[in-house]
Order: structure tokens, then sequence, then C-alpha cells
């Protein structure tokens, strides 16, 4: 796994040991950063961060910030690692939390986000997704951008996350994974 484009494009990230973790493939993220453009001063959010990858790689392509969520410990401890490996000090801020505590704790500290990226177990994406959309509306930026990765088929329904009042959205399919773009009220496509 690298980072695929931008200041740190071809370097070398870790992943998590085990097998709770699944990276978002670089092909995937090329992809992704390609539909969102340019992210020159952003604050992102990447909930359920397992490596950091699209975090790191959202600071590569110029994110001024990136706040990555994460509360499996061998995950954490990659995040670290790769922050550590590419010197990105208070770029990247780990977040050592569950998601709703994390987000709870973000929206009572009034910290609002431009780009929020989703990326959770795929068999856990039902049991979380009515929760998750208010969650997310406390911490989106007027004009944010959500992106939520998942299984390929999984339902989202017309309005892609419930409860965040999405406009627009694009699916992409790459083998067994979609990322679904969802652009709020006032956001560029």
């Amino acid at each position: 796994m690298r980072v695929v484009a931008g200041e740190f494009g071809g370097r070398r990230l870790v992943a998590p040991s085990g097998t709770d973790t699944r990276p978002t493939s670089d092909r995937v993220r090329e992809s992704l950063f390609s539909i969102l453009g340019p992210l020159d001063g952003t604050q992102v959010l990447d909930v359920f961060a397992g490596s950091g990858a699209l975090g790191i790689e959202a600071i590569s392509r110029g994110a001024a910030l990136a706040v990555a969520v994460e509360r499996d410990r061998n995950a954490v401890r990659a995040i670290r690692a790769n922050a550590d490996a590419l010197a990105l000090g208070d770029r990247l801020r780990v977040v050592p939390r569950g998601w709703r505590e994390a987000l709870r704790a973000e929206a009572g500290a009034g910290t609002r986000f431009e780009l929020v990226l989703v990326d959770p177990p795929y068999d856990l994406l039902p049991e979380i997704l009515p929760d998750l959309g208010p969650a997310i509306a406390r911490v989106l930026a007027p004009g944010g951008v959500v992106v939520l990765e998942h299984a390929r088929g999984a339902m989202m329904g017309a309005d892609g996350i419930p409860a965040i009042g999405v406009p627009e959205q694009t699916t992409r399919r790459y083998g067994a994974t979609e990322i679904t773009v969802m652009w709020t009220a006032g956001a560029g496509t």
C-alpha cells in the first residue's frame, strides 16, 4: 500500500496487523481523489481510519488537517507509524475512540470538516447507518462532501446517508467495493 499522489506520492504505508482492517486499495483511492479534485486547505475527518491511508492521501493532496478516528489498537499504531514516517506532525490528529464518541466530541468542540471519509467494516454498515447520518451532520461544514465506502450492492437509498441532506451523489464500483460521494448543498462537484 502506498500514497498514490501529491506531496507524499509513492511513499509506502503500513497496514495494521491482523485481519480486522480492510485497507482501501490504491486504485479506489486514486479514483476517489480524482472525483474529489483539489483539497487545498480543507479539514478532513477520516472515520474508521484503519491505516489512515485515506486521511494521509488527503493531506498529500493539499488538505490542511486530517483527523483519523479509529478505536482498534493495532490500527492506531499503524496510523501513528505512518504519520511518523511521513513527518506529518500536527497535520494528522489521531483520535483513538469509537466513532460515536469521537464525533460527539468533535461536534461539542465546534469542529467542522469540509470532507468526511467513512470506511466502516462492510457488515457493520446497516447497523450504524441510522445513527451515522445525524452524527456526521453535526460535524460537516456547510457545502461539505461525504464519502462512504461500502460493499457492492449495499442499499444506500435515494438520499445516501440519512439526515445529511444530500442533493447530489455518485456511486462508483470497483470489484466488490463501491464508493458513494455525496455533495451537500453548496458543494462543488
